[in-house]
C-alpha cells in the first residue's frame, strides 16, 4: 500500500481538479435534509480571565528559567501580549457555520482540521504529583505551574479564575510529546458553536489564539522562508509586535468579511514550509 501514495507526487493543478470533481460528484457530508445556513446574530462574551499575575511572574525571570520554557513548551508567553480585538473577534463569530464546523465568508471556507484519539489517563492526584514534579528540582517545577496555569487560564479557560480538572488530563501528556493541537481546535470548534447555537454564549477557548489564526491567513506579509530556520523564530512574537488598528466597529467588520475575495486569504500561514500531503489512497478519497 505505501507505494500507492507514499512514492507519488501531484502537482497543485492536478490536486484541485480531483478536488473540485469529487465535491461536484459526491457533494458534502451533511446529514439529508439537513440546511446548511449561517444564524441570525449571535451575541458573543469574550470575557477572559486576569493575565496580569502571570505577566509580573514571566517578566522576572531571568533568560535562563525562560529558555528552559521555551524548550518544553514553546512560545506561549507571547499571548499574553496579543489583544483581543472585541469587536473584530464577535464579528468574525458571526461567519462560523455550526454545520460544517467552519467559518464562511461568502463563496470562502476556511478552518483547520481537527482529529482526535481517546487516551488512557492516569488518577487527578497522580496527574498533579506529575506536573508538580515532586522529584524536579524547583526550577522545573515552577516552569511547570507556570505552565499549567496558562493552560488553565488563557487556553482552556472553563471557568473564570480557575483552572478545569480536564487540563490536566492534557498537560500530564505534554512530556510524552502528545501535541495540544487537536484538543485546542476541538474546544474552539465547539465552543463558536454553542454560542451560534444558542445565539449567545461566553466564548471558551483562547481568543488570542483565534485572532493569531485570523491575522496569518488575511493579513498580508512578507514571506520571508528563510525565518523558519532561525532558532528564536516566533510566529507568535512577529504578530504581538505586528501594529493593527483596533477602532474599527463590528459592523465594519462584518462588511470587510462579506465582501472577502479568494485573492485576500493566505491558504498557507507564512512560516509553514511548503510540504506533501495525502489527499488519496488508490481509489479511496
Amino acid at each position: 500500500m505505501e507505494s500507492e501514495f507514499l512514492d507519488k507526487v501531484e502537482d497543485n493543478a492536478v490536486v484541485r481538479i480531483w478536488s473540485e470533481k469529487t465535491q461536484l460528484e459526491k457533494g458534502d457530508s451533511l446529514t439529508k435534509g439537513y440546511t446548511s445556513e449561517l444564524l441570525d446574530f449571535t451575541y458573543i462574551n469574550v470575557t477572559q480571565n486576569n493575565f496580569q499575575e502571570l505577566k509580573e511572574i514571566w517578566a522576572q525571570w531571568d533568560d535562563e528559567v525562560k529558555q528552559l520554557f521555551y524548550s518544553n513548551y514553546g512560545d506561549l508567553p507571547y499571548l499574553f501580549d496579543i489583544k483581543v480585538d472585541e469587536h473584530l473577534f464577535r464579528a468574525l463569530a458571526q461567519f462560523w457555520n455550526p454545520a460544517y464546523s467552519c467559518f464562511t465568508f461568502e463563496e470562502i471556507d476556511l478552518v483547520d482540521k481537527v482529529f482526535s484519539k481517546a487516551v488512557n489517563v492516569p488518577t487527578f492526584v497522580k496527574k498533579l504529583v506529575n506536573i508538580l514534579g515532586m522529584i524536579h528540582p524547583d526550577t522545573k517545577k515552577k516552569v511547570d505551574v507556570f505552565a499549567l496555569s496558562t493552560y488553565g487560564l488563557m487556553i482552556f479557560p472553563r471557568a473564570l479564575g480557575y483552572i478545569d480538572e480536564a487540563v490536566t488530563d492534557l498537560f500530564d501528556r505534554l512530556d510524552k510529546r502528545v501535541t495540544p493541537v487537536p484538543v485546542i481546535l476541538a474546544e474552539t470548534f465547539r465552543s463558536l458553536s454553542a454560542c451560534r447555537r444558542a445565539g449567545e454564549g461566553r466564548f471558551i477557548g483562547c481568543a488570542q489564539l483565534l485572532l493569531v489564526w485570523f491575522h496569518s491567513h488575511f493579513w498580508k506579509v512578507d514571506k520571508v522562508s528563510y525565518r523558519v530556520f532561525s532558532n528564536d523564530y516566533s510566529p507568535l512574537k512577529e504578530l504581538a509586535a505586528m501594529s493593527r488598528r483596533d477602532n474599527i466597529t463590528m459592523e465594519k467588520w462584518i462588511m470587510i468579511l462579506q465582501n472577502l475575495k479568494d485573492e485576500d486569504v493566505e491558504w498557507k500561514a507564512p512560516w509553514i514550509m511548503p510540504d506533501k500531503i495525502l489527499y488519496r489512497c488508490g481509489d479511496f478519497d
